[in-house]
């Protein structure tokens, strides 16, 4: 329990962090200039049109439902937000993924005294490191798939199965959260997509509750805007403080 608190603190420490050391903030700054773009574009597509996608589900209850309504509405809307900070992250993430190596490649080198350098901000390397996170995007997304389309079954029972769907929904964000914003410092290691998740799963449950209060806070419309970068700041802390980085088995 201990280290499910302790994951959850790592986006405060990052403030810290990032207040204290040197040359970090524009490296913060620019993503979140990107995630402003993005987010106003994703929240005035699609929150006007799933609200209304909500209102329809509600109203199709049964009237032995009709008492908790006002219950489904409220956790439909709030998985409604959930999604739509998904795709705001997944959308950041991508395109700050230049910026986001060279914050991490920073915050660690402040901590530790070295690190792997990240790809320069030239075209060629802007370039490539937008193609790789493309690539692991690609690959969450089948992982994400691959747990949440049997998840989906639950949402075609009434009220028990739908709130279900939505914990099962909460518990894959988390992970996939994880996955994201620990993902900085092991990308420049050049490591493989199941050396990553290998990570994750041994440094349960402090992966969890990084994980939790990641996807928590992106999730949150405004205040995703400024997490996505204090998150990455935050898996780049944990890495250094919990992953024995002079080792091929790299554990929490």
């Amino acid at each position: 329990m201990h280290c499910l608190f302790q994951g959850l603190a790592y986006p405060l420490r990052a403030l810290g962090v990032i207040r204290n050391g040197h040359g970090l903030w524009v490296f913060v700054v620019i993503p979140i200039l990107i995630n402003i773009v993005v987010g106003v574009v994703l929240y005035a597509g699609l929150l006007v049109a799933g609200m209304g996608w909500v209102d329809a589900q509600v109203a199709g209850l049964p009237d032995w439902a009709s008492g908790v309504a006002w219950l489904l509405r409220g956790l439909l809307a709030i998985a409604l937000l959930v999604l739509i900070g998904y795709l705001l992250v997944r959308f950041g993430v991508v395109l700050g993924s230049p910026f986001y190596g060279q914050l991490s490649e920073r915050i660690e080198h402040q901590l530790t005294g070295s690190a792997p350098p990240a790809n320069p901000l030239t075209l060629r390397g802007i370039t490539y490191d937008i193609w790789r996170a493309l690539l692991y995007e690609l690959k969450k997304l089948i992982l994400a798939l691959g747990i949440g389309l049997p998840l989906l079954l639950l949402g075609f029972i009434p009220v028990v199965g739908q709130i279900g769907l939505i914990i099962g929904q909460i518990a894959l964000g988390a992970w996939i959260a994880c996955l994201d914003f620990l993902d900085s410092p092991l990308e420049r290691r050049r490591m493989r997509f199941r050396e990553k998740l290998g990570i994750v799963r041994r440094g349960l449950p402090l992966t969890l509750g990084f994980g939790l209060i990641c996807f928590g806070l992106v999730s949150i419309p405004l205040v995703n805007l400024l997490a996505i970068p204090v998150c990455v700041a935050a898996g780049a802390l944990l890495y250094c403080e919990q992953v024995r980085v002079d080792q091929p088995s790299t554990e929490l």
